[in-house]
Order: C-alpha cells, then structure tokens, then sequence
C-alpha cells in the first residue's frame, strides 16, 4: 500500500521530531514501473515514465557510463578528451552568449580538469583537458546523488527529486509533479547542500543555474527534460534544433543568438 509521496503503512520513513522527514517524502512506488530503481544503471537513464531510458540514444551508447555520456556532447572528436576549446564551442551550439561560454571554459575545465586527471596521472594537466574516462571522479558534494560515485544513474534518487522538492500535481495531491518550478529548483540545491562543502555548493548553483537557463519553460523544469540532460541526449537534440532553423524553444535570453532560447528576460540579459 504506497502512493507517490511515500506513505506506506509498514515502512518507517517519517519521524515527528524531525519535520524534514515529512517534508522531503521519499518516492516508494518507483518499483511499479523501473525494476530494483535503487540499483544504479550503467549506461540508461530510467524514470517512471520512460522505464527504458532513451533508448537509441542508451543503445549507441551502451559502452559508456551515463555519466560519461553526459559530457560526451563537448568531446567533438570522439578522443577522449574535452579540451577548452571544446567546451566553449560547445556551449556555443547550445546558444549560450560568448561571456557565458568563457565563464563555462573557466569553471569547468579550470575546476574538473584535474580531478578526471587522476585515472591518468597524479600531475595537472597543463592544457586543462577534462577526461571522458575519469569523469566519475568530477562527482561532487552537495548533489543529487542521481549519479554514483561510478558514474551510473540511480533511477529512485531521480525520482525522489520531485517528490521531495516539487509541488504534487492537481487534483491529485499525491501523485507527484512532473516538474519543478525555479522556487523549487532553488530548494533542493539549499536542501542537498552538506556541511563545509563550499566547493560542492558552488559547483551546484553553477550547474542548475545553467540548467535552468537552457531548459526552463514558463518558469518550470520538466522532467524528462532534465532526465535527458542527466543521459545528454537533450544536448544532441538542442543543437540540432539550432542547426536545422528549427530552433529551441526553452530558455531564457534575449532572443536570437543573444543569450539562449526566444523568451526575453531582461536580468540574464544584462
């Protein structure tokens, strides 16, 4: 006997002294659709809706990590290694403004560079490569946690992020929702943040900042938007999008090429 937010009869989950508990429900009816949804996958990335993951996409795929997968958009000539150039080109494509995709070039390849190193060498690299190979080592504090300390994706943990932190959709109060407002989007990376991980903090503002630039909609993140950001799937389909004329439709910017997406919001823009 379970519903979405987590009330299940014998299983203890909550406690009256700590209201967080109550406010942060897991979801327990995750297994209905995804088989064992605690047990990490290598190379898709399931939800509820799309037990399957992506499944072209997983399938091209299937040899890589989702983790790894993420950030294979920006390694554009398939060797491995995502060099500045490459994340700037890259943020380009997906219709970020110059400022922003040297900022990007900065934190990531200056802050993930070295760490990802580490399943080659104990030394820095001098030209500040991220390494497809090591990627799992650029996981950080104060996350999600839908990524494993491997590189996989955790199918309950993906889940739990919308029925701890998102409003329950109407009239149903108790079937989660299937996407996040930026209020919310703001809560859970307050709610995930661990004590003296100052690193992890920013790491995760940086990162859902520019989610939210990219894919919000009407102030609301969808989730099978963000499940295809975590596989990065979606990242192939917005640079298609541009590519074809076609355009993306989400976003925020000034319109055109002048940040991202058509919808004109003045504070991203100054």
């Amino acid at each position: 006997m379970s519903n979405g937010n987590g009330n299940v009869s014998h299983l203890n989950v909550t406690a009256e002294h700590a209201p967080v508990t109550f406010e942060r429900p897991y979801r327990l009816d995750t297994d209905q659709f995804i088989e064992k949804p605690f047990v990490a996958r290598a190379s898709y990335a399931p939800s509820v809706e799309h037990p399957s993951g992506t499944v072209p996409y997983a399938r091209k795929h299937k040899d890589w990590s989702v983790m790894q997968q993420h950030v294979m958009f920006w390694d554009r000539d398939g060797d491995g290694e995502i060099w500045p150039l490459d994340t700037f080109i890259g943020f380009r494509e997906l219709g970020f403004n110059i400022l922003f995709c040297l900022f990007a070039v900065f934190v990531i390849n200056g802050t993930f560079s070295f760490p990802s190193r580490l399943a080659h060498s104990y030394l820095p690299d001098p030209f500040f490569r991220v390494y497809v190979s090591g990627i799992h080592k650029d996981k950080h504090g104060s996350d999600t946690g839908v990524y494993d300390n491997e590189g996989r994706f955790i199918p309950s943990r993906f889940e739990d992020i919308f029925t701890k932190y998102a409003s329950a959709t109407e009239p149903n109060l108790t079937t989660p929702a299937t996407s996040l407002n930026l209020r919310e989007v703001y809560n859970m990376t307050a709610g995930q943040r661990l004590a003296v991980d100052p690193f992890g903090w920013g790491a995760a503002i940086f990162e859902w900042s520019t989610t939210c630039l990219l894919i919000q909609k009407d102030g609301r993140v969808e989730k099978d938007d963000l499940r295809r950001l975590y596989d990065g799937s979606l990242f192939y389909e917005i640079r298609g999008r541009r590519q074809s004329g076609e355009g993306w439709n989400k976003g925020w910017g000034l319109g055109g090429d002048g940040f991202i997406g058509g919808e004109k919001v003045l504070p991203f823009g100054l």
